[in-house]
């Protein structure tokens, strides 16, 4: 593996903690992502976090993702495309986990609230009904965890062909839309892609299945 993935000290340190501020498990888990980012083998890891964030692991790909993209902008694409499809390989074993798992190993009894709450598990869950594709890709867009979603579509049992179709859809968005406005933009789109993106994708994404919509209608 090339040196060239690996971070500098700067680029790959996340903000200091306040003096005496005690880190949480995310916060722990997100310092130990990003002490991947200064190795050799940051892209491996990325592809790691992606598949796992799918399934079970609690922090998004992104936090390693964005200081990867920001200090390499040519490799954003390289990093958006291994982040993409570990994600959809990962969603795959949280739909596994979801579809014949969920009640048989009971695995619902340590994912709930050990990895999100019942709450959430089941507002998601309803969501399905009628509106699977639109409803997974839309949530894997915002901060949800995917996991909720990949797990929640094989509870639900939701079809495969059409889970996995939306998870293309929406992980490809996400990342790739990361990617595209650090390699064109660098440094300078840093407070919109931490801050705005999310909004804006979903946004984008509305507007593009009202277009649909409207050819529908009109044709």
């Amino acid at each position: 593996m090339s040196s060239d993935d690996a971070l500098t000290p700067s680029e790959s340190s996340p903000p200091a903690p306040a003096p005496g501020e005690k880190k949480g498990l995310s916060r722990r888990l997100y310092d130990y992502c990003l002490k991947w980012a200064g190795t050799p083998y940051a892209l491996p890891a990325l592809c790691v976090m992606s598949f796992a964030e799918s399934s079970f692991f609690p922090v998004p790909p992104d936090a390693l993702l964005l200081p990867m993209c920001f200090a390499k902008p040519k490799r954003s694409f390289l990093y958006a495309t291994a982040c993409t499809v570990a994600s959809v390989l990962g969603g795959v074993l949280g739909y596994y986990i979801g579809y014949a798992l969920w009640e048989q190993a009971g695995l619902k009894e340590w994912f709930i609230p050990r990895v999100f709450s019942q709450a959430a598990f089941d507002k998601v869950r309803a969501m399905y009904v009628g509106n699977a594709f639109l409803i997974i890709a839309a949530k894997g867009l915002t901060p949800i965890p995917f996991k909720i979603v990949t797990i929640t579509a094989g509870v639900a049992k939701v079809g495969f062909g059409e889970f996995v179709a939306a998870s293309i859809v929406c992980r490809s968005i996400r990342f790739y839309a990361e990617a595209t406005l650090i390699f064109f933009f660098g440094e300078k789109v840093r407070p919109i892609v931490e801050k705005y993106l999310t909004p804006l994708m979903l946004a984008a994404f509305v507007l593009l299945v009202g277009g649909f919509a409207l050819i529908k209608l009109y044709r």
